[in-house]
């Protein structure tokens, strides 16, 4: 019968996923529970499995006194010393008790107890199982519809498709066979939710993984990829081997490769250039198929400044702007795409502004248009910045003495409240292609 049961604890572990060792503690809490609807609830009762015989051993917990008014809690020190030779008054001996047969009722507890346990264990382990595998690939069957969501038969579970991860015009049937990445597994008290996704940009990347041998090697590796799912994709790729082109082992021979991912992705158009550690060198192939003539960097900002031919302004903004916004988020920069005709234009109009400003500081006494250049290269370029200066800023201009500086601050103070003089904004630098 032991050897029995150890066999069963041992198949159940195995087809379930189980550790034995949770199986071994849902059977003693099942004889436990039993164990105190045949013999009273109000002992103290343990089990312990002895696992070289195989058997699980019943005790009755019971204190050390002096001499014992209830037998069930308590042991005289004459009978605990037999038992314990050190045992001491205040302590605790324990004493194996025979398990007595169990009646229907404490049956049926045993049996809730072991299937409460096994359940819960299943949970755990199926949680711990799935969480492993976030950002992996699964496939599996479409089990039914539910409010827009796809729930997936993954075999020992279900995962949930939400309507946000499904590809745009994708039409699913019950026992259409789906592969999807799992972006998320989630507990609940009703156990573990698997969040599956087809527009994740983990699941391009896995998909070629899988198509690609020299990915799957690490020959060639994937260092950036962005989605507008159902629409276009880009991915950035590098090589770790310079015999090995990234962009050709990615598209295959006559393109075998990239089309199979296409395909899965129902028509998803998808660009593959190569990755570069400079964002302005990086940024020239991301907005392809466009043409890019010139890229500054603005650090501060975060900012990539892309000038491109007037013919190839449409093309890299691209579709609703999609080639752009693809292309900053593969980068991870913003990107201002401005045509040559708009740079030409906010040249003028900067000198434009630049000139009515030095207009208006010639409107000061004592300023010629040298001083004028000199207080604008200063950074005082109108007069509300030097009606608000100190004295002492404007004495650090060449040129421009205690006296000199009062007088420029009180006249340009009195030309903008009397509006003699109507002062130039700075103006807005306005992002093409927005």
């Amino acid at each position: 019968m032991r050897q029995e049961l150890i066999q069963a604890i041992d198949q159940v572990g195995r087809e379930k996923g189980i550790d034995r060792s949770i199986l071994i503690e849902a059977v003693g809490a099942a004889i436990l529970s039993a164990s105190r609807k045949t013999l009273g609830s109000s002992m103290d009762l343990r089990v312990r499995f002895d696992d070289p015989s195989g058997r699980f051993r019943l005790y009755s917990v019971r204190r050390v006194v002096e001499d014992s008014v209830n037998p069930k809690l308590e042991i005289s020190l004459e009978e605990a010393l037999q038992i314990d030779p050190e045992a001491v008054i205040g302590g605790q001996v324990e004493m194996e008790v025979e398990p007595l047969a169990f009646g229907r009722i404490a049956a049926q507890t045993a049996k809730q107890v072991i299937i409460q346990r096994v359940r819960e264990a299943e949970r755990v382990g199926l949680y711990r199982s799935f969480k492993a595998r976030e950002g992996e690939l699964v496939n599996g069957l479409v089990q039914r519809l539910t409010k827009g969501n796809i729930i997936v038969d993954l075999g020992k579970t279900e995962g949930v498709l939400p309507p946000r991860e499904q590809l745009p015009n994708e039409e699913y049937r019950p026992r259409d066979r789906i592969r999807s990445y799992i972006v998320e597994v989630r507990k609940t008290s009703k156990g573990s939710q698997i969040i599956l996704s087809r527009t994740h940009p983990g699941f391009i990347i896995k998909l070629f993984e899988m198509e690609v041998p020299e990915i799957n090697e690490g020959i060639v590796t994937i260092r950036a990829a962005a989605r507008e799912p159902g629409e276009r994709a880009k991915i950035a790729v590098a090589s770790k081997d310079s015999n090995v082109d990234p962009v050709g082992a990615c598209v295959g021979f006559r393109g075998v490769r990239v089309q199979a991912i296409v395909k899965e992705l129902q028509g998803e158009k998808i660009d593959i250039i190569p990755w570069k550690e400079n964002p302005a060198d990086f940024i020239k192939h991301a907005l392809g198929p466009a043409e890019v003539t010139q890229v500054t960097v603005d650090e501060k900002a975060h900012t990539l400044n892309v000038v491109v031919p007037d013919d190839q302004l449409s093309l890299s903004i691209g579709k609703k702007g999609r080639n752009a916004r693809l292309a900053s988020k593969l980068v991870g920069w913003k990107v201002d795409i401005k045509s040559h005709s708009e740079i030409v234009k906010e040249a003028e109009r900067q000198k434009e502004q630049e000139r009515r400003q030095l207009s208006s500081l010639l409107s000061l006494p004592g300023v010629g248009e040298k001083m004028a250049e000199r207080l604008a290269a200063a950074g005082f370029r109108s007069l509300g910045k030097i009606a608000h200066a100190s004295a002492d800023l404007l004495q650090e201009v060449k040129g421009v003495g205690e006296k000199t500086a009062q007088k420029m601050i009180v006249a340009a103070q009195e030309l903008l409240t009397s509006g003699e003089v109507r002062e130039e904004g700075e103006g807005k630098i306005v992002e093409a292609g927005r």
